[in-house]
């Protein structure tokens, strides 16, 4: 390893650490922090880095692969189905009216040719999805009018990306533009054979992806070796990728088909989990390349331009923002947040830019001018959103109190983590009763078979805080283990008290001794897999003998209810076997006389109030 290369990585990661809190701190994003570090370190102002922040840049491109990915993985069919109204309705018009307004500019002000203007008009037309989610999470306003519309434009333009690369080869080969070189399986071949290859690309992805990478990824789970299946999801963004480069087209629309395939597959939360520390780590030096190279002799050779410019492209995508929340009848105060916060440029704006770089689609000075632009944007939306914050919402009141949000409509009210012959029986009973839950398991054979039956089961580790959190822990009721080894509940009780308190956390046991060790976790309820079974039995058993059905139900019923209130009282001995032994030959000869002396009469719950008490003074001594 070169001390170059040592070198260019401390100054990477130390930028990042000291100027993505300090960003954070002040309210600007996480985003903003890692385009503030690269201008710092970039050759236009310490010159920490130098030339080779262009090589940095290509690397860091995989991060947005892999947001695509991501992205891709996201979009399940029933929920986009759902919001299908909202996504092509304020989606589409956004980007529709964006782009024509500056497209028109593009050509008439700019003297840009009708190619290179609409591929312009198209980066222009996004708008920062990290920013504005990180902005609305940070504001709870996720779940109110403004934050449900921003959501659904962000969601068309994380699409409409996709055929956006694969538009501009197309724009780049027009008569009016020069330079750009084609390479790969299209070489040579006329219109049809290159829509032909491209299109038999796509399918093939599609189809891999059912009957090639689920199964490549069930035989690797199989091996329950984690690093083998992050190894295995980082070959899969990257073969799709190399596919989709080999025919010409971009390799973040081969990693969002992927994702969308594998979207209702039963590894779509473990592929999260594991891949999203390469896309933060990535994106982040991704910003960072990008910030390092605005060129800031170009902003103070001719500021007044590029603050026009700024100021004019995100005055006209509010404008627009604003008439389409008007159209769709948005409350003033939504409206204001809803345009406020989608008026800048996104971040997918440099990774077209970039690619119309590599196309010779415009001269590389305008590219850097609406890089500059781009970055600057991003910078000032927060200062808009103060501004809209403190002047202007107060003005209009507000009518939808983001503190009142719901549960988020995907989510669900329960977790559940094991799905065995028990768990299987308390997920259909629930189902039955109108309950869905999320269901996780780790055998990856249990899965692929409860899957065939119906069930909507994922693979994965319930014990990694990572896979827990986008299963929902954060907005569930309840977690709930049907997994039998102590081990394995210890330390989800352990998880649930440190990160998700306010979830109930139901534990399964197979014995009394496992039942105390987690009593001594302070997991409340807590239910030994024999118990009932033989309760149940006995109860049935005692019918056979001749006693009256009520009877026996009732005696079995006051044994269970005795046998877990001794249960916390006996657990504080279980240490010293010798007042253990006494202590459970004290409470079974308590319990047959008070079985004993009740068989002829009737209790009401009431009646019970006995036994927490009693059991202390009769078993504690």
């Amino acid at each position: 390893m070169s001390g170059h290369f040592l070198e260019s990585a401390l100054v990477y990661l130390g930028a990042a650490v000291v100027c993505v809190p300090v960003a954070k701190r002040l309210g600007l994003g996480s985003v903003l922090g890692y385009l503030l570090a690269g201008m710092l370190i970039g050759p236009f102002a310490l010159g920490f880095i130098g030339e080779e922040g262009d090589d940095i840049l290509h690397i860091a491109e995989f991060g947005v692969v892999i947001m695509l990915f991501l992205i891709g993985l996201e979009l399940e069919p029933k929920a986009f189905w759902r919001m299908r109204k909202q996504i092509l309705g304020l989606g589409g018009w956004q980007v529709l009216l964006t782009t024509l307004l500056f497209w028109l500019v593009g050509m008439a002000l700019w003297q840009l040719s009708w190619s290179a203007a609409l591929a312009l008009a198209l980066a222009l037309s996004m708008s920062s999805t990290a920013l504005v989610l990180q902005n609305m999470k940070e504001q709870g306003r996720m779940n109110t009018e403004a934050g449900k519309s921003a959501f659904a434009v962000l969601l068309f333009q994380d699409i409409a990306v996709i055929p956006i690369l694969a538009l501009l080869p197309l724009l780049a080969v027009a008569p009016a533009v020069t330079g750009a070189e084609e390479s790969g399986l299209l070489a040579g071949l006329s219109a049809w054979w290159q829509a032909a290859l491209i299109l038999g690309s796509i399918v093939a992805v599609i189809l891999s992806g059912r009957w090639l990478i689920v199964p490549l990824l069930r035989v690797v789970a199989q091996t329950r070796i984690r690093e083998l299946f992050v190894a295995s999801a980082l070959l899969l963004v990257v073969a799709v990728a190399v596919l989709m480069q080999a025919v010409g087209l971009s390799a973040a629309l081969g990693a969002f088909l992927a994702g969308v395939v594998l979207a209702n597959s039963e590894y779509r939360h473990a592929l999260e989990s594991d891949l999203e520390p390469f896309k933060g780590l990535l994106l982040g030096l991704f910003f960072m390349a990008v910030g390092a190279s605005i060129n800031f002799q170009l902003l103070l050779d001719d500021w007044l331009k590029v603050l026009v410019l700024v100021l004019g492209v995100m005055g006209c995508k509010g404008m627009i923002l604003a008439a389409i929340g008007k159209y769709f009848k948005f409350g003033t105060d939504q409206n204001f947040i809803f345009s406020f916060g989608l008026m800048q440029v996104g971040e997918f704006a440099f990774v077209l830019f970039a690619f119309m770089g590599q196309l010779g689609l415009l001269p590389v000075a305008d590219l850097q001018l609406f890089t500059a632009v781009t970055a600057l944007s991003m910078t000032l939306t927060p200062v808009f959103g103060l501004v809209n914050e403190r002047y202007l919402l107060p003005r209009v009141g507000t009518q939808q109190n983001p503190q009142a949000a719901d549960v988020p409509e995907g989510g669900k009210r329960v977790i559940l983590a094991g799905f065995g012959h028990f768990g299987s029986t308390i997920g259909r009973l629930l189902r039955a009763n109108g309950v869905e839950a999320t269901i996780l398991d780790y055998d990856a054979d249990q899965v692929e078979l409860l899957r065939k039956m119906g069930f909507k089961v994922f693979y994965g580790d319930a014990t990694r805080e990572d896979l827990l959190e986008l299963a929902g822990a954060a907005e569930a009721e309840m977690l709930i283990s049907a997994i039998p080894n102590v081990e394995t509940n210890l330390i989800l009780a352990e998880m649930v008290h440190k990160h998700h308190p306010h979830l109930k956390f139901f534990a399964r046991t197979r014995n009394r001794f496992d039942a105390y060790e987690l009593m001594e976790q302070g997991v409340q309820h807590i239910y030994r897999e024999t118990l009932d079974t033989s309760v149940r039995m006995g109860a049935e058993i005692l019918q056979s003998l001749g006693f009256r059905a009520y009877s026996a139900h009732r005696s079995a019923q006051d044994f269970m209810r005795f046998d877990e209130s001794a249960m916390s009282h006996l657990a504080l001995k279980k240490r010293n076997m010798k007042e253990y032994i006494q202590s459970v030959r004290e409470t079974i000869r308590w319990q047959e006389e008070l079985l004993l002396a009740d068989k002829d009469r009737s209790l009401s719950d009431q009646d019970h109030s006995w036994d927490s008490e009693a059991i202390r003074k009769n078993v504690m001594g």
